[in-house]
């Protein structure tokens, strides 16, 4: 898909969908989305009509289909049906997604998926072409700067404090992964494990004060322990589950990562990044690399690199269910949101979550 020159040098406020996707049908075929997703979905695509199928049974007239992530397109599908791919946004929630919490962002990519580094996704198209005015770049930074002032992250969930070591002159922070997601499938291709990244992280820097921190859905086990997880204190100083992400990231003097957003949001807050894997934002001049990125050639700046990720590239969504917004309202509706929840956890979280593994299961 051509994309606007409008949309690319929006100085001002991002357009509405129909300029990203002007160009769709008037029907699409959501293929296998669990109900649950169905009017998040539609409030993605304002003005078209919206059929729910399941994979067995693509209509062959059937010329748009959205798929989650790299669901694999059905055998029926016709050849030049175009396919959409959808994933959770950059600023999603306060929840998990694991949770079933309704997003406030989403990402609709009609080339690939982000974390997707085999082949060139929209996101990768925007930051290697993309033409970034001075008006938005000074947007993006502003939304930066925004997002530290106020602590988001993708997330938002934890409760506890953590402190830096007082004597530790070097920390570095190591998130941990759902090791069966299909960022490491599609996104790392030398480590793959978490402890494989674990011991990376120790063998290059024996002095560092290491901190480990689980993936979240994996420390509410609604995800499956990656292997030897439990094993990481053999290679770490610190194991942290319940603490918010903003306040390790800003407690910490570096990051390594296989592909976590974990990597991004520390780029947001002037961390030095090591990428074992291939992230989006990886191959941009912006984190130390480990592996290559031959399409990636051009060098960008912090605030080119946000203008793209959370500007140009997701979908915001109305909190009340009513349609898109702009990347600012979604964050003072996120930012409200986590103000009215606070960090406790509610009384029955455990007794919901034991239910969402009983009948939705740990992948």
């Amino acid at each position: 898909m051509t994309l606007p020159a409008d949309w690319l040098e929006a100085p001002v406020a991002p357009p509405d969908a129909s300029h990203r996707l002007r160009e769709l049908p008037s029907v699409l075929h959501v293929v296998a989305f669990p109900r649950w997703k169905w009017p998040v979905i539609r409030q993605c695509f304002p003005g078209r009509t919206l059929r729910f199928v399941a994979a067995e049974n693509i209509p062959p007239d059937a010329r748009c289909l959205v798929l989650w992530g790299k669901a694999a397109v059905p055998q029926g599908a016709a050849p030049d049906a175009q396919i959409l791919r959808v994933e959770d946004g950059f600023l999603r929630s306060v929840g998990l997604g694991a949770e079933l919490v309704r997003p406030l962002s989403w990402v609709i990519d009609t080339r690939g998926i982000y974390y997707d580094a085999s082949q060139e996704s929209d996101l990768e198209w925007l930051l290697g072409h993309a033409t970034f005015s001075p008006a938005l770049v000074a947007r993006a930074r502003a939304l930066r700067e925004r997002i530290v002032a106020s602590g988001l992250t993708k997330y938002n969930v934890g409760a506890k404090v953590w402190h830096r070591p007082p004597r530790a002159s070097r920390v570095i922070l190591a998130p941990g992964q759902v090791e069966s997601d299909a960022s490491i499938a599609f996104g790392a291709s030398g480590l793959r494990r978490n402890m494989e990244l674990l011991r990376q992280v120790r063998q290059e820097n024996p002095g560092a004060y290491v901190v480990y921190k689980p993936h979240p859905d994996v420390a509410a086990r609604l995800r499956k322990t990656g292997v030897d997880e439990d094993r990481a204190l053999d290679w770490c100083d610190a194991v942290v589950t319940d603490v918010p992400m903003d306040v390790l990231l800003d407690s910490v003097d570096a990051v390594h990562v296989l592909t976590s957003l974990a990597g991004f949001e520390a780029l947001l807050r002037g961390k030095v990044v090591t990428c074992h894997g291939q992230p989006f934002y990886a191959g941009w001049g912006l984190t130390t690399d480990r592996l290559p990125h031959p399409r990636r050639q051009r060098t960008l700046q912090l605030d080119e690199l946000v203008a793209a990720t959370l500007i140009l590239y997701p979908i915001y969504l109305n909190g009340e269910g009513r349609g898109l917004c702009t990347p600012e309202q979604a964050l003072d509706a996120l930012a409200a949101w986590k103000a009215r929840k606070g960090t406790s956890q509610p009384w029955w979280i455990e007794i919901y979550r034991f239910f969402l593994r009983r009948f939705i299961g740990v992948r």
